[in-house]
């Protein structure tokens, strides 16, 4: 497959830039991936599209204020996004500046000297001096690393809504934007109606903003992310299968760790690191739903979208959620997807 094969166009002015005013009032398409046909509705309707003996899979993965403004010896400014740690004093990072930094290049990070030690592909390996830790250094100068098409710094608001209201384990440098339009309300409402909800752990890293460089989708390379899914979550899933329940999966997050943990087969316990890359043509082993904002054209989770309800219905339905004026990325609005023929 050729990586143009995922392009559609869109208007710069629905890439939605704020989030809406409660976060259940976002718009919700309905995709239905046996039959193609699609519906508009709201995202307040959503616990109307799930069954009693449903499991409702959410990661429960929180952001850090990983984003960061450096300036190097020439004065140059450098814009760091924090990857993950590696210990007390390193950590990979997400470097933008004029120049590639080399490895010995020193960034000073408001009071805190940071030397580039080494390239890892995309990615730089900083060390901090003595003292400093990369969990001090965002809690000190850290920003909510809200993503590029959000073309506004920032603001206190956001250290709260580009949060999912279940988020308990730090981690990410992007949030999982489906889960961004639960409240507390609407969970107690699902749970009412007799829908179960179990968590994992995605740390969502810096290469999910990163594009795809290669033409034939095939030869893409995932970034590894660190995933948990728990003994509990397995056993709920296998509660759920004997009930004659759905594994409905929040995020394409949600459906990369259970698809990792279900690659033996059935659903098992797993804590490590991933590089699953789903695209058209993969077999799903866990996810019978999706929830899933909209992404950027020629992305690898526009691609795991296509793969589970087919490539040309997921197009006509981001073609008509265009034409419908539907809000784009990570503050926008949201698709509910069921599969294909023959990829469950």
């Amino acid at each position: 497959m050729h990586v143009d094969e995922f392009q559609y166009s869109l208007p710069e002015g629905l890439i939605a830039q704020e989030p809406a005013d409660r976060r259940r009032d976002s718009r919700l398409l309905i995709l239905d991936g046996r039959s193609g046909a699609f519906e508009d509705c709201r995202f307040s309707e959503f616990s109307g599209l799930l069954h009693p003996g449903d499991l409702l899979v959410l990661n429960d993965t929180r952001v850090v204020p990983a984003r960061l403004e450096g300036k190097k010896a020439s004065g140059g400014a450098v814009q760091i996004l924090l990857e993950r740690p590696l210990d007390r004093r390193r950590f990979l990072a997400q470097v933008r500046a004029s120049k590639s930094p080399k490895p010995g290049t020193v960034i000073r990070i408001g009071e805190v000297e940071a030397t580039v030690r080494a390239r890892h592909g995309d990615l730089f390996e900083i060390e901090l001096d003595k003292g400093h830790s990369p969990n001090a250094l965002m809690r000190d100068y850290g920003t909510v690393p809200l993503p590029p098409y959000i073309r506004r710094p920032a603001r206190n608001s956001d250290s709260e809504r580009y949060q999912t209201v279940y988020s308990r384990h730090l981690g990410a440098v992007a949030a999982p934007t489906a889960g961004l339009h639960f409240d507390r309300a609407l969970l107690a409402e699902i749970r009412a109606a007799g829908v179960d909800i179990g968590f994992l752990t995605l740390h969502v890293g810096a290469g999910t903003f990163q594009p795809i460089r290669c033409q034939r989708v095939e030869e893409h390379v995932m970034y590894k992310e660190r995933v948990v899914v728990s003994d509990a979550l397995c056993q709920q899933i296998a509660r759920t299968r004997i009930g004659g329940g759905r594994v409905v999966a929040v995020g394409t997050t949600a459906v990369r760790a259970l698809e990792t943990a279900s690659l033996g087969g059935d659903t098992t316990p797993f804590r490590g690191e991933t590089d699953l890359f789903l695209y058209p043509g993969c077999v799903f082993r866990c996810v019978d739903a999706l929830l899933t904002n909209f992404h950027l054209p020629a992305t690898t989770l526009l691609m795991l979208v296509c793969a589970f309800a087919g490539r040309e219905q997921v197009l006509l339905a981001y073609r008509h959620a265009v034409s419908q004026r539907y809000r784009f990325f990570s503050y926008g609005d949201a698709m509910f997807v069921t599969p294909a023929e023959g990829v469950r």
